[in-house]
């Protein structure tokens, strides 16, 4: 079993490697992986990228072809979250940019892996995240917000059947912040929505960490403009 990485990729086999101790259930092990990996130069980044993120694409892809079960997902997710909380704590954040950006997984969404990982990437490129989960709902979601006044607000969906979610939390946004507020939204559900994007006037920031980044200061300049 091994995780599809870009040919040539120099953590293609680290990556499995990786998924094997997940799926294992062996959290020490993924830990060490990573841990010998950092001490032979590689950067939190690639291994948050390159490993651990291509490492949950393969499991959902698992799950999803019935190769695993609901549990093995749900153990090997939770050897994965605090896998990078581990990296998280041992990386060391760009200044900051004054900044600041509210994240959540709509209401119902359970999938919250994605959006802890742009948490990271954001957080240690300098950015002031408020980072909520997953399933927060809607009206607790938009009263933190009307509180906080960020100046970016990022929204995640991974599964399609949570889409109405979506956009019963962009009403609200635009109604209690303004229509200005600027918004970006991610996650898989997307793909599978071609258009919806458009249609609901929100952009999004990509996957790697300098797409996101380059996102929400785009988002900023837009509505500046």
């Amino acid at each position: 079993m091994a995780v599809r990485e870009q040919p040539g990729s120099e953590h293609a086999g680290l990556a499995t490697r990786y998924l094997e101790t997940q799926l294992a259930g062996d959290l020490r092990g993924a830990l060490r992986l990573l841990d010998e990996a950092l001490a032979r130069g590689a950067s939190i980044t690639d291994l948050q990228c390159h490993v651990i993120q291509a490492a949950q694409r393969e499991v959902g892809a698992l799950w999803w072809s019935n190769q695993i079960g609901v549990a093995r997902e749900h153990q090997a997710s939770a050897i994965s979250q605090v896998a990078l909380a581990h990296l998280f704590s041992q990386a060391q954040p760009e200044p900051s940019r004054g900044i600041s950006v509210a994240l959540a997984c709509v209401e119902g969404e359970l999938h919250e892996l994605p959006a802890r990982l742009v948490c990271d990437f954001l957080e240690l490129a300098g950015f002031t995240v408020s980072y909520f989960g997953g399933n927060l709902p809607t009206d607790s979601l938009l009263s933190l917000l009307e509180q906080e006044r960020p100046d970016v607000v990022a929204l995640s969906v991974t599964m399609t059947f949570n889409l109405p979610a979506l956009r019963r939390t962009l009403e609200g946004i635009r109604k209690r912040l303004g229509e200005h507020q600027p918004i970006l939204v991610g996650g898989p559900a997307l793909v599978d929505a071609p258009g919806l994007l458009t249609e609901l006037k929100v952009s999004t920031a990509g996957q790697t960490p300098a797409e996101l980044v380059a996102g929400v200061l785009d988002a900023l300049r837009e509505r500046r403009h």
